[in-house]
């Protein structure tokens, strides 16, 4: 592909299921290397689960209203998710001080633990995918997941935090 107008080098545009396919394709890659980085820190832990984690650690403590919508799930499925998430030590409910029948959810330091050792584990298989790219592949891939991102609306990652939600 030119760098010129987004074109293959054989003058043909690239259509919006061809790039559909090509994110689906490395949406799975990103999934399977998420999922290996997480079975090796703690292999009881869904991705959904994580991802509770990951939301926590970046939004800090939170109802679970507040909690479910964010996950776009209902309140039933996030109240089993931090039953198990609980369980495990990774969070704490405790109830809030505006009123005692809501609870708030907290990440425990060994949830953080779990999300900074995930991440960095997540971030070395990345960077390994990475590596295998010539110096001109790095530069556009980097120009179109940031085009990708802004357009969806997320924030950018810095390498202080890489979080993934």
């Amino acid at each position: 592909m030119t760098a010129a107008a987004g074109r293959p080098a054989d003058g043909h545009s690239i259509s919006v299921d061809d790039v559909a396919d090509a994110v689906l394709t490395a949406s799975r890659l990103l999934v399977s290397l998420s999922a290996k980085s997480i079975a090796q820190v703690d292999d009881s832990i869904t991705i959904a689960q994580f991802r509770v984690l990951v939301l926590l650690s970046n939004s800090g403590p939170m109802n679970l209203s507040s909690l479910a919508h964010r996950l776009a799930v209902q309140p039933s499925t996030a109240s089993r998710m931090i039953d198990r998430l609980s369980h495990a030590g990774l969070v704490e409910r405790t109830p809030s001080e505006q009123t005692r029948r809501e609870l708030i959810v907290t990440l425990t330091s060994h949830g953080a633990a779990t999300v900074r050792e995930v991440t960095d584990r997540r971030r070395a298989e990345i960077e390994q995918v990475i590596s295998r790219l010539t110096a001109e592949q790095r530069h556009e891939l980097v120009r179109a997941l940031t085009a990708f991102s802004e357009v969806g609306g997320e924030p950018a990652v810095s390498r202080a935090q890489d979080l993934w939600a």
